[in-house]
């Protein structure tokens, strides 16, 4: 009898086969995307790259122009506004949000983006969503001067829900050694400006949908200037790279701040010296509705508006009081929508490093 059991084992082993796409990987689907990706990568292409989509590594030169280059990393994700994007099926404008927010946080030391990467996980990977969230990925990169080089698309059964996927990427940039941007020269007297921002770019939307399903709105309903309330809180961040990096070849820039999680409030420290403070005055520029909007529904303070979200600015930027004038004409000139929107000011002890008033 133990005989032919292990006899009967044995045949049925040899029947039984598995497949990766059995386990829930499709490996076809996977090959699909890849060659849907590369026209999108082909056209971010610039000077240093070395290799396209498709090795194991992504190879780029150093730029020879830069003397001393120093190299600017910045990583991040899109965060809880993917989960708007599966409520609302709109899946075209996170992969700039990817961009935007480590391209703009590498800006602020005065780099040039100069390639990203993304890594696109799912637990079933669904070509059209995918190619939809790269083809953002690819905008976002074409409006940063970067190019995509590069990333990792991953099937994982299981580990996320049908129809979700998680999002993160990370921009590599370079300046001169010379030539970055750290806050140090930054003293009383100088002047703040502020960057029109698109909307709530990619943060403080776990607030934002706690507020949405408080108010329960009409998403498809006119809601600002033609747009939908879908349309204002999926507008992609806004990327500042380009108007931004034509600025600094003009004025003496000493401090810059990417205003994104932790909102005005606590941004602008990150880029000020210990002895000083920044006083900005909200009505210094013109908030989006968005933000009155949130504010009433969620019965937020003003305060902890100021520390969730940008409210309308969405990157500062601080120079000389003599460089004022030069500075707003070239923001403008690139397309920009600045304002002055406060000062820097001595710094006692007890004092917070921004307000806004």
């Amino acid at each position: 009898m133990a005989r032919w059991a292990w006899f009967g084992y044995i045949s049925m082993t040899e029947s039984f086969s598995l497949s990766y796409r059995d386990a829930g990987v499709d490996i076809d689907q996977g090959d699909a995307l890849v060659e849907r990706i590369k026209p999108l990568a082909k056209k971010t292409l610039r000077e240093g790259v070395l290799t396209g989509i498709g090795g194991f590594g992504a190879l780029f030169e150093v730029p020879k122009r830069y003397q001393e280059p120093v190299l600017v990393s910045g990583a991040d994700g899109v965060g809880t506004k993917l989960k708007l994007a599966f409520q609302l099926n709109r899946h075209d404008t996170v992969g700039q949000d990817l961009v935007a927010m480590s391209v703009n946080d590498i800006l602020v030391q005065g780099a040039e983006p100069l390639f990203f990467l993304d890594y696109f996980a799912c637990g079933r990977l669904d070509v059209e969503t995918a190619a939809e969230v790269v083809g953002g990925v690819a905008k976002g990169c074409e409006l940063a001067g970067a190019a995509l080089i590069g990333g990792e698309t991953a099937e994982m059964p299981g580990m996320y829900p049908d129809g979700e996927y998680d999002l993160a990427g990370f921009a590599v940039g370079v300046v001169e050694k010379n030539k970055i941007i750290d806050g140090s020269r930054i003293a009383p007297g100088d002047v703040v400006l502020g960057l029109a921002s698109s909307g709530a770019h990619s943060n403080g939307y776990s607030l934002i949908r706690k507020i949405l399903e408080h108010a329960n709105p009409n998403f498809d309903a006119p809601f600002d200037q033609g747009k939908t309330l879908a349309e204002i809180v999926m507008k992609p961040t806004r990327i500042y790279v380009k108007p931004v990096l034509s600025l600094l070849e003009k004025v003496p820039v000493k401090g810059i701040a990417h205003i994104t999680g932790g909102g005005l409030l606590e941004n602008l420290p990150r880029v000020l010296p210990e002895s000083t403070m920044a006083i900005l005055e909200k009505n210094a520029w013109q908030r989006p509705k968005l933000f009155d909007w949130l504010q009433m529904e969620g019965g937020v303070e003003d305060a902890e508006m100021h520390r969730v979200f940008n409210c309308g600015i969405g990157m500062t930027i601080i120079v000389a009081e003599e460089d004022v004038e030069a500075t707003l004409a070239s923001l403008r000139q690139s397309g920009e929508t600045a304002w002055q929107i406060g000062r820097i000011e001595p710094r006692y002890r007890g004092d917070p490093q921004t307000c806004v008033v």
